[in-house]
């Protein structure tokens, strides 16, 4: 079920989890494993960048993806899905509304994409295949994991994924519900006010001593997390 990570470019956090802080800006992209599966959460911000995360985990395991979660649908976590083709796509309900190619585009280049290949990627936006309202259990196989939406906050559509690691800590891949490397993004798409509610939730799935993974940054802990939802309270006027 492990595979050799590093080699590959990836970090390891548990068995049979692992995730890339990728260039530009910043953001994660992480894989685990089963015995049967093998599950991609979200894909880059290029088509390139998809397809050498799809030949770095194949190097890494020997395996193809079978399954992909694309946190939300914004450009730098949601370009690479075609090179995961074969794979089943799953998203909270509202994801594919946003897929808006256009806008996506224009995003990406705002944040230093060259047009071409930002125009390319967003014409290739792949919707997902399977729609999650509230939370899905997803089997890959001696491994069940949670996916979970937890509420409006970043976006109105956010899927966290929630990894059991026996005999270790919990690990929680919560897309940019949390970021470490600069402060929480809140966008038109945002919902603020059910923000700190939402990361409550991801809290309490994970529980204190979880591993949570930034959709940009540094791995956090629990304290990092309840911090970041009490100051996003303040700044929101929210309680």
């Amino acid at each position: 079920m492990d595979g050799r990570w590093e080699e590959y470019g990836w970090t390891r956090l548990g068995h049979g989890v692992a995730r890339r802080r990728l260039p530009g800006v910043d953001a994660t992209v992480g894989v685990v494993t089963g015995e049967n599966g093998l599950l991609v959460v979200d894909t880059g911000g290029s088509l390139e960048e998809g397809a050498e995360l799809a030949a770095s985990l194949t190097g890494a395991t020997g395996r193809a993806a079978t399954d992909v979660v694309i946190t939300h649908a914004h450009w730098d976590h949601c370009f690479g899905t075609l090179a995961f083709a074969g794979a089943e796509v799953f998203g909270a309900q509202g994801l594919a509304a946003r897929l808006d190619g256009e806008e996506l585009a224009r995003d990406a280049v705002r944040y230093g994409a060259e047009p071409a290949r930002a125009r390319e990627a967003a014409a290739a936006l792949v919707a997902p295949s399977r729609l999650v309202d509230g939370e899905y259990e997803l089997d890959l196989g001696g491994r069940v994991v949670r996916l979970l939406h937890p509420g409006g906050a970043h976006t109105d559509h956010d899927l966290a994924v929630v990894v059991p690691v026996p005999g270790e800590r919990t690990i929680v891949f919560c897309g940019d519900l949390v970021e470490e490397s600069g402060p929480p993004q809140a966008g038109p798409d945002a919902v603020p006010e059910g923000w700190p509610a939402a990361l409550d939730r991801l809290l309490a799935a994970g529980g204190d001593g979880a591993l949570y993974v930034p959709g940009h940054g540094a791995v956090v802990d629990a304290g990092f997390v309840r911090d970041q939802r009490n100051a996003l309270a303040a700044r929101f006027g929210v309680s």
